[in-house]
């Protein structure tokens, strides 16, 4: 088994690591617990390795701080450090041929220095996490660095250490939390929270609701037919999109009681408001903003803009498209695998690029301890079962490959 990681070293959403952020569920939901409580890799092994158990417990919580989980991630990382490409992006997976069958997967990646190394797999998993959904609005500014995704957040915001008129566009977490940062980073910032949506809408976590996170609930979904799986995701959405933590939202509204109070009218909160148009120029980047409300239309001025608008889980589609023609409609199977033609061999499984068929718990934690169990299993399943004619044949066509690969490694 080899990890090829895109990033120089392990880093979990490293722009979003706000002071005082916490996580949105149970610490309980880590990398192993659910599937096995006696796990090494559990967080509260983490917490017991670092001499931290017992005070994390008088925390009374069961929410760690992003930071902290964050470094717990880290920890389960650099166990497996030897078996690691970091700083290698996978820019391409192609098939390799024998007798008219894929037998294999050509992996290739590109470091830093721009050196392309080519891997051999007899079976893939994918999980390459969501890319920075830019609505069509801005997506002529992709290289202004004034306009950020909330990915990058930390990372283009230090730019900014003076006073600064700033938008924050969207409704959920990502958003709230930056408002939130941006007024306690600098008290000279001019924040415009602006939002289609009338009101701030909390996330739904209460216990009933929260089963649809449960790992059972996974096969409930994949059981249903896609109309009735749409209708699920509409009826659940609330608890993870466009959906702050009640405790953010009641932060967000001290902050504008207390401009009412004190009549220092710093920041504005633009509800029913709709980005129409934007450019940029040498003074700033200019926002064209709908009242859809009132039908009031206003150009505003700012030195920077925050896109807290979410992700789009597609880039396993670009990854895999000289495969396109062995997977039809990247349809996934229960356990995650891509299904695929006949004469395709190898197997491709997905991590957090199935919630159309597996629910809208594919892209979060809640289920990440169960996934992995399940497609270990498939995996030794299909080691078990292959054929000795078809293990030699694989050894056969990997060692043709070496020979003709340029940088070759297994």
């Amino acid at each position: 088994m080899f990890f090829i990681e895109k990033q120089d070293s392990f880093a979990w959403h490293g722009d979003m690591l706000l002071e005082n952020s916490h996580m949105q569920i149970s610490f309980l939901k880590d990398l192993a617990t659910l599937r096995n409580p006696a796990s090494r890799f559990t967080f509260l092994n983490y917490l017991h390795q670092k001499q931290r158990l017992s005070d994390f417990i008088n925390l009374k919580t069961f929410y760690p701080s992003r930071h902290e989980f964050s470094d717990y991630l880290r920890w389960a990382a650099d166990q497996f450090s030897a078996s690691c490409g970091y700083g290698e992006e996978v820019v391409e997976v192609l098939p390799e041929l024998q007798d008219g069958k894929v037998r294999l997967l050509r992996v290739r990646s590109r470091k830093r220095d721009g050196r392309i190394t080519e891997r051999l797999a007899r079976n893939l998993v994918i999980g390459v996490g969501g890319s920075a959904n830019i609505p069509d609005t801005f997506r002529g500014l992709r290289d202004d660095a004034r306009v950020f995704h909330s990915s990058s957040y930390l990372r283009h915001v230090a730019a900014f250490d003076k006073p600064a008129r700033i938008a924050v566009i969207g409704a959920g977490q990502s958003a709230t939390e930056i408002f939130l940062d941006l007024h306690g980073r600098n008290a000279g910032h001019e924040v415009d929270f602006v939002m289609r949506s009338r009101n701030i809408k909390p996330s739904d976590d209460s216990p009933f609701v929260n089963e649809v996170f449960n790992p059972e609930y996974t096969d409930y979904v994949y059981r249903q037919d896609d109309q009735t799986r749409n209708a699920l995701m509409q009826e659940f959405m609330q608890t993870n999109y466009a959906a702050p933590d009640l405790a953010l939202i009641e932060q967000v509204y001290q902050v504008f009681y207390k401009q009412k109070v004190t009549g220092q009218a710093r920041h504005r909160l633009l509800r029913c408001h709709n980005v129409e148009r934007a450019h940029a120029d040498a003074d700033g980047v200019w926002l064209d903003l709908h009242d859809l409300d009132g039908g009031s239309a206003q150009t505003r001025r700012y030195d920077a803009v925050v896109l807290g608008t979410g992700y789009l889980r597609e880039l396993h589609k670009d990854l895999l498209a000289p495969l396109a023609a062995y997977l039809p409609h990247y349809a996934v199977g229960r356990d995650y695998r891509l299904q695929s033609t006949p004469e395709f061999e190898p197997a491709v499984f997905l991590q957090g690029s199935c919630e159309p068929s597996h629910g809208i718990s594919d892209t979060l934690l809640s289920v990440i301890a169960i996934r992995t169990a399940e497609i270990g299993q498939a995996l030794r399943e299909r080691d078990e079962t292959a054929p000795l004619a078809a293990r030699r044949a694989m050894e056969a066509s990997i060692a043709a490959a070496s020979r003709n690969s340029p940088q070759f490694s297994l």
